[in-house]
């Protein structure tokens, strides 16, 4: 079965499961003292982690479609197979429909997300995440908060604008000459569509699907949550439109803090590219941060 025409997400263990008691052993004992941790424990269930209900949100979507399921998600690890075992045995302790996976023994996993043809990587290390936008695929470090969801079936993804959906060139200029800066380059460049970000491809890929329900009963949201505001709007308004692209919501917050305004929406995971907003995020939504963009720079 090719996956080439489902949507596929890749997910650590680490963002799928709690592994932050065995993660500990490793981080002050070894591997040694991890791999025998695990194997002890391998029919102790793991605690639900930050991606969670996400990942059963998503799975879910199949059983809504007719023919072959439409999206799948694959398990990345660190782990080896041995000590994997316990991940796989929660798995099916859950009854999340996850067969496929990449057990690298302390290697990074990122290097199989071009075979399997992944959509989106979510992970808990800022290196794979990295690494895989390097590789062209949406990706993000999930950030650990209070994370709530709403009780529902509908999946809801909200994303930041600049250096998310769309390229950070608008956000160079804001960083480096100021608002007002960016409010005359916005104007003057308002019917010039940006460039595309990390997570153009990965919306695509999301309103692929979404064709594939009637309007009424479609269970994925997807919002547009920016500090932009008026008159910065209109481009990102008429970007969209050159790409043919339909976002179900846009909020246009003029830099007003994002946190109350996602839990709002009930976002299953919010996606931006600047830390101090992921971490405000994190106390509402389960939050993403993407390492793109001049906000991710080293400073010179």
């Amino acid at each position: 079965m090719q996956l080439a025409n489902k949507l596929v997400i890749a997910i650590s263990s680490r963002a799928l499961f709690d592994l932050r008691e065995s993660h500990q052993v490793f981080e002050e004992q070894g591997l040694e003292a991890f791999s025998s941790h695990q194997v002890e424990r391998e029919n102790e269930v793991l605690p639900k982690g930050d991606a969670f209900p996400l990942v059963k949100k998503f799975l879910q979507i199949n059983k809504r479609l007719e023919g072959e399921p439409r999206v799948e998600v694959i398990l990345l690890s660190r782990n080896s197979a041995d000590t994997g075992l316990r991940v796989f045995n929660s798995i099916e302790h859950y009854g999340l429909n996850i067969t496929r996976a990449a057990f690298c023994n302390g290697e990074s996993p990122y290097r199989y997300i071009a075979p399997f043809g992944c959509d989106l990587f979510l992970s808990s290390d800022g290196r794979d995440v990295r690494h895989a936008l390097e590789q062209g695929v949406a990706a993000a470090t999930l950030v650990a908060g209070g994370s709530r969801q709403r009780e529902d079936d509908t999946l809801r993804f909200a994303f930041d604008g600049d250096a998310v959906l769309f390229s950070d060139e608008a956000e160079q200029i804001f960083k480096r000459q100021g608002l007002e800066a960016f409010t005359a380059s916005e104007r003057a460049s308002a019917q010039q569509p940006l460039g595309g970000g990390p997570f153009k491809g990965f919306l695509e890929a999301l309103q692929r699907l979404q064709a594939e329900f009637d309007a009424d009963n479609c269970p994925i949201r997807t919002a547009l949550v920016t500090a932009r505001s008026a008159p910065a709007h209109e481009r990102v308004i008429r970007t969209l439109r050159a790409w043919n692209i339909r976002l179900d919501e846009s909020v246009f917050l003029g830099g007003l803090p994002k946190g109350e305004f996602l839990r709002a929406f009930g976002a299953d995971v919010f996606f931006d590219d600047q830390p101090n907003h992921c971490a405000s995020a994190a106390e509402h939504v389960a939050t993403g941060h993407v390492p793109h963009g001049i906000a991710n720079e080293e400073p010179s």
